[in-house]
């Protein structure tokens, strides 16, 4: 690999930003692919492929063998709520691999005894999301039913490329919620990104269930094609 195509590819890893590596292994010749290209690659459907399984493979592509190295950040649930739905998530987020941050300003909630091993930031979500960021490999839940809480929490979320965005909430907490946001500047198609009710449809009942339908959800968007944040 060549100094500039290591520099561009250190670079988009410090940015958290997904790349493909993309070489000929006849030739050794490489060309480095940022996320951000793939759709206009000659290669784009392979390339968003291996990218959406995050997984790198040696490909046959018009008779030659081509080696895909993907390079993609570690995704992460940020979560506004310490609460029991939460508490549940954060053992199911472990087995699959996705950092969980929780936020929560109530300290009393957001402790290291109800979150062993768990980042938790008690500050409101407008002060930790600026220090934190959102970005592509980035899912946010509203969990507090709390709109002090919650919702900075999805503003931030909806001015970012998060490749998820949920809400707790009945249909009518949900109402009541896209009323704010559109007061708040959001357009149909910005407010339109949030899955409301969160969560796959599975009947969820307990804090458990409704933590493995937000997951399962979650796992779905990050495998599945990508939409553009409006």
């Amino acid at each position: 690999m060549d100094l500039t195509t290591l520099a561009a590819l250190n670079a988009e890893r410090a940015a958290r930003r997904a790349t493909v590596l993309v070489t000929d292994v006849a030739s050794g010749a490489q060309r480095l692919v940022k996320a951000a290209d793939i759709a206009a690659d000659p290669l784009a459907e392979v390339l968003g492929r291996q990218l959406r399984m995050a997984k790198s493979a040696m490909v046959e592509l018009d008779g030659k063998s081509v080696f895909l190295t993907v390079q993609a950040p570690p995704p992460r649930v940020v979560v506004t709520g310490a609460v029991h739905i939460s508490q549940a998530m954060a053992p199911m987020a472990k087995l699959l691999d996705l950092d969980l941050v929780i936020i929560d300003p109530r300290s009393a909630f957001a402790t290291p005894e109800r979150f062993p091993d768990v980042t938790l930031l008690t500050e409101w979500p407008d002060e930790a999301l600026a220090t934190l960021g959102l970005d592509a490999y980035t899912a946010f839940v509203a969990l507090t039913h709390d709109p002090k809480i919650d919702d900075p929490g999805l503003e931030a979320a909806l001015r970012s490329s998060c490749f998820y965005v949920g809400a707790l909430g009945s249909r009518k907490t949900h109402a009541r919620r896209v009323e704010r946001l559109a007061s708040a500047g959001f357009n149909e198609a910005a407010i339109a990104r949030i899955h409301a009710p969160i969560g796959l449809d599975i009947g969820a009942v307990s804090p458990a269930e409704i933590a493995l339908a937000i997951l399962g959800e979650i796992v779905s968007t990050l495998r599945g094609p990508r939409r553009t944040p409006a």
